[in-house]
């Protein structure tokens, strides 16, 4: 039990810290409570999985039949989720003056519908990375396995779902996605880089993909590496979603270890091999293969 000497301790905290929310500082904005809750934004994610993966989530027997029943289950409750959690990031984004032109009317319910719509598109390409990942890793005992314990699964899941999302301009809501990927698996797909299938990230930890990354068709990574930008201010940028900060990477192209590859200009060609702790700010033509120290 606290003290009466404790206790007035405790709610001369309590004033103080109240106090210092009368202060300039950004993070005082009270009304960042109308944000979405990142906590449903996961569940309606997480419901999103089984439309995908159906026959890896269900607790019941599985077959054509009842596949009907099981995937509504899913589709309706993160339905009602992503339209309430979007419709606050929209409310938020207004009333905060972030936006110069107000979203029509019903786009939250909209923009969830389109999404809904593109499943059957996103597990095609999402069985084509996976796979790459079983083609492209001898350890793999089956796809099952894949699905159930590689990392690129759920990083590669989140981010077709969030970059969809980002593509149709819904705020905050695919950062959420994408950043509750990053914790489970230790990669980091910003929600705009734009991945051709077949991608395959190989353990994959410690991957950084910046937001206006290039990545083609069948790219293979290894751990540890950036498709980074080079230092720019805010200021320097403009629109960022619109500047190029972040490299391309074509067709065919296989990333080793700790790789580091920097700038919006920069262009690894189709087919091209970049070894293991390679540092690049320029661009390599196709089929080259860049080992040891690469040259600026």
């Amino acid at each position: 039990m606290t003290s009466p000497e404790r206790t007035r301790d405790l709610e001369d905290v309590i004033d103080a810290v109240a106090d210092s929310y009368d202060g300039p500082e950004e993070i005082n904005n009270l009304a960042s409570a109308a944000l979405p809750n990142k906590r449903q934004v996961v569940q309606a994610y997480n419901h999103l999985k089984p439309l995908i993966y159906m026959g890896f989530y269900s607790q019941r027997s599985l077959n054509r039949n009842n596949l009907r029943n099981a995937l509504s289950e899913h589709l309706y409750s993160a339905y009602e989720i992503l339209v309430d959690q979007i419709g606050r990031a929209l409310s938020y984004e207004e009333r905060a003056g972030h936006v110069k032109t107000p979203w029509p009317e019903g786009f939250h319910e909209e923009v969830v519908v389109r999404l809904l719509r593109r499943m059957p598109e996103l597990r095609r390409i999402l069985n084509e990375d996976i796979v790459a990942a079983f083609e492209g890793d001898p350890a793999a005992k089956s796809v099952e396995e894949i699905v159930f314990s590689y990392p690129v699964v759920e990083a590669i899941t989140a981010h077709r779902i969030a970059h969809v999302l980002y593509t149709e301009r819904v705020p905050i809501v695919p950062r959420i996605i994408a950043e509750y990927a990053h914790g489970l698996t230790g990669v980091d797909i910003h929600p705009g880089a734009q991945i051709g299938p077949g991608f395959f990230l190989d353990h994959g930890t410690g991957v950084v993909i910046g937001e206006t990354s290039i990545i083609g068709h069948h790219a293979k990574m290894y751990q540890g590496v950036t498709l980074g930008a080079l230092s720019t201010r805010r200021s320097e940028c403009g629109d960022p979603a619109r500047h190029k900060r972040h490299p391309t990477i074509e067709d065919n192209v296989t990333i080793y270890a700790g790789a580091t590859i920097l700038g919006g200009d920069t262009v690894i060609g189709e087919g091209s091999v970049i070894g293991g702790n390679v540092w690049l700010v320029r661009s390599v033509p196709p089929n080259s293969k860049i080992f040891g120290k690469a040259k600026e």
